[in-house]
């Protein structure tokens, strides 16, 4: 197992490798030394939680190669400034020749391995170990990202439910740019791995909510595409210590009453962004937990960016989490009625099986075409905004009425418990 340094990529690999394990496969999974501390703690973690555990997973270091301003916690994404996110891949792509050498001493019979490293599968096929690609992210995003690289348009994908605003092309164009991939061939990076993927590729999703994407990304790119399910963790037992103040807060509110508000662990508001939340908030009188994080060395802080009088009105009504929350269980309480997210693909499925509606408020990459999937299934409402791409109180405001308030919201929480959650 070999995913991508994020943590979004990391887990879901985490939980196909403790399936597998379970059924009588060996797994060596292979990430940086601070990546692997997490993943030894999940693990000793369900070791605790069931001692009839049986895991199969030996952990694989791989060393990137020693930057100056890149030290050796900075070989996450969570946690690293954006201004290093560069450096960090530039990184990644110099350990090739650590990752072929833990090849050749492993010699595995499969390598299962992600979007940002294309040398490995190269190599690992140069060796005659077959590759398949797993990936993290969903098929909808994939098939009309792919779509694209076909036919340079968007606007004549078949499902015009998914599409994209001219702003959001315009950050698209942006963001790929900034990915430098070693061994990228003309295919481009993302697209070039199914083509070294073996007959099938693996998808993190399900054919009740992506069938038609699934079938339309496996036209375009001559694979079977094998859903793996959601691959979620267990929330209803993942008891953290140091957070049983926000379940009993939590547990003190009405059903469905609360919203809880999370933009993943590598996206981040601007000021003015928070600046809008905290009025949409205020605007809507709704129960909130609200994770406010912010990257290392930032001096945007929720506190800088609210004047005290806005901070103070709002914390009447909610908590402001610095840091870290334990997500799947929040989601998993009966009090919880909406998801304020950014829409990464982790997020998405998350509130799906947990039975929670959407409120989307996408910021890059995948995340405006996984918006668009929840809206079109009837399990989110999207926050709107301008034609440069901003939002205002007003509009964050209308969307948590829609979902936590209004009649819809019970239409949408309905949805999730007799369709997509079951």
């Amino acid at each position: 197992m070999f995913p991508w340094l994020a943590h979004g990529h990391v887990f879901p690999f985490l939980e196909l490798s403790k399936r597998l394990s379970k059924q009588n496969f060996h797994i060596y999974f292979c990430s940086t030394p601070i990546n692997l501390d997490s993943v030894r703690k999940s693990l000793n973690k369900d070791s605790s939680d069931d001692h009839n555990n049986d895991v199969s997973i030996e952990l694989v270091e791989l060393h990137l190669p020693y930057l100056p301003k890149l030290p050796p916690h900075y070989h996450t994404p969570k946690n690293t400034p954006p201004h290093l996110m560069t450096t960090l891949m530039e990184a990644f792509q110099m350990s090739s020749s650590n990752f072929s050498d833990i090849i050749t001493n492993i010699k595995p019979d499969l390598l299962i391995f992600d979007t940002f490293q294309p040398w490995a599968a190269k190599f690992a096929s140069s060796q005659n170990i077959p590759c398949v690609y797993f990936l993290t992210s969903g098929s909808t995003a994939f098939s009309i990202f792919h779509h694209y690289h076909t036919h340079k348009n968007y606007d004549t994908f078949p499902y015009p439910a998914i599409f994209l605003r001219e702003y959001q092309k315009r950050d698209q164009v942006a963001e790929n740019a900034s990915i430098k991939v070693k061994d990228m061939d003309e295919e481009g990076f993302a697209f070039g791995a199914f083509q070294l993927s073996c007959d099938i590729v693996l998808v993190k999703s399900c054919r009740g909510i992506e069938g038609k994407y699934m079938d339309y990304l496996s036209t375009l790119c001559d694979k079977k595409i094998v859903p793996t399910g959601p691959l979620i963790a267990n929330g209803e037992k993942n008891q953290e210590s140091g957070n049983s103040e926000i379940i009993d807060w939590l547990s003190q509110k009405n059903q469905f009453s609360t919203l809880y508000i999370s933009f993943g662990s590598e996206n981040y508001l601007s000021k003015e962004q928070m600046q809008e939340l905290a009025k949409g908030l205020e605007l809507s009188g709704v129960n909130f937990i609200w994770v406010a994080r912010t990257p290392i060395g930032s001096d945007v802080f929720i506190e800088e960016a609210l004047s005290e009088g806005l901070l103070d009105r709002i914390k009447q009504n909610g908590i402001i989490v610095q840091g870290w929350a334990p997500q799947a269980e929040i989601l998993a309480h009966s009090s919880v009625g909406g998801f304020m997210s950014h829409c990464g693909w982790s997020s998405i499925t998350e509130s799906l099986y947990f039975g929670v509606p959407v409120v989307a408020v996408p910021l890059k990459f995948d995340q405006p075409v996984n918006c668009r999937m929840a809206v079109e299934t009837g399990v989110g409402v999207e926050v709107m905004r301008d034609e440069n791409g901003r939002f205002d109180g007003n509009g964050v405001a209308k969307a948590i009425n829609e979902v936590i308030f209004e009649e819809r919201g019970k239409i949408l929480g309905g949805k999730l418990e007799n369709s997509a959650r079951r």
